[in-house]
């Protein structure tokens, strides 16, 4: 048998329970979360590290495994998933010394998810889903920064998005408030814990604010991360319905109809204000609605 030099080992992906030293020096220069390098993958690596040679990468994480070894955690600078932290975004293990420092970190922009929720076949309650296909459909998009996404009845779906990095949230949805039918509101829950939210998760094939709001803020406290700040767009609606009655309605009444322009317009004030200053007062951005807390569900 011929003898046979084996290949060093490449490093292993770390396993749970690993922790973060949160930096390593590479070249005298200090490595974080957000740290900018090059990746210089060993010349007998893997093959599919030594395809992303002299690639550009920003650091997500410096970590530990069991056996003492530290592992540069990166994602391509080129992956439009990487500020996802569910999974969008592809992680990339590499040693200290596969990585080149390749300037200070990017600074830091404010990311902001609108959320239309709502379902279609409940009249005005379709309200979300509305708005959200009226901004695509609108002059000059939305700004760089914001996600626009139609959740519909995806409760989980929203829950678990709230924990991607994101700064803000605007959730659009028919929110009665005992005003005239097409009136805009923006509420603001309160989402600096889970008090008052309740403890019932969110269904399937349902929707629930209070309900996603009350999952999120539990696997946010379980992750160690923090909530965005949540900011509720809501339309009075005319016809309410229960979801129970025998026949579907499709299509929204007519002042609500009237409220999704209104309701871009808006959201294209608000997005601005949020990536701006993720804390900014919105008061002053709703002319002839009203704003005010999120009230409390009845125990």
């Amino acid at each position: 048998m011929t003898p046979h030099t084996p290949e060093p080992a490449a490093p292993a992906t770390p396993a749970a329970g690993t922790h973060a030293p949160r930096t390593v020096t590479v070249d005298g220069i200090p490595l974080s979360r957000g740290s900018r390098v090059l990746l210089r993958p060993r010349a007998r690596g893997d093959v599919l590290d030594l395809a992303l040679t002299g690639r550009p990468a920003e650091v997500e994480d410096v970590e530990e495994d069991t056996e003492g070894r530290i592992h540069v955690v990166v994602t391509l600078e080129a992956d439009e998933g990487r500020h996802f932290t569910t999974g969008l975004g592809h992680r990339f293990f590499f040693a200290p010394d596969e990585v080149e420092p390749a300037g200070p970190p990017r600074k830091h922009t404010a990311r902001l998810l609108v959320a239309g929720i709502g379902n279609v076949f409940l009249a005005d309650d379709a309200f979300g889903p509305e708005v959200i296909a009226a901004l695509g459909t609108g002059p000059g998009g939305l700004p760089a920064g914001v996600q626009a996404a139609d959740f519909g009845i995806r409760g989980l779906d929203l829950a678990y998005r709230l924990l991607d990095g994101y700064d803000t949230a605007v959730f659009v949805d028919a929110a009665p408030r005992g005003a005239a039918p097409g009136t805009l509101h923006l509420i603001e829950p309160d989402t600096a814990d889970g008090a008052g939210l309740g403890t019932a998760a969110p269904q399937g094939h349902g929707m629930d604010p209070v309900r996603v709001l009350a999952l999120a803020a539990r696997l946010a406290e379980d992750a160690g991360t923090p909530l965005p700040r949540v900011v509720v767009l809501g339309c009075e609606p005319l016809v309410r319905l229960r979801g129970d009655e025998p026949d579907v309605t499709v299509g929204l009444s007519a002042p609500v109809r009237a409220a999704v322009d209104e309701a871009v317009a808006l959201l294209h004030r608000v997005a601005a204000a949020l990536l701006a200053d993720p804390r900014a007062a919105l008061d002053s951005l709703l002319a002839g609605g009203r704003s005010g807390p999120c009230p409390r569900p009845a125990p």
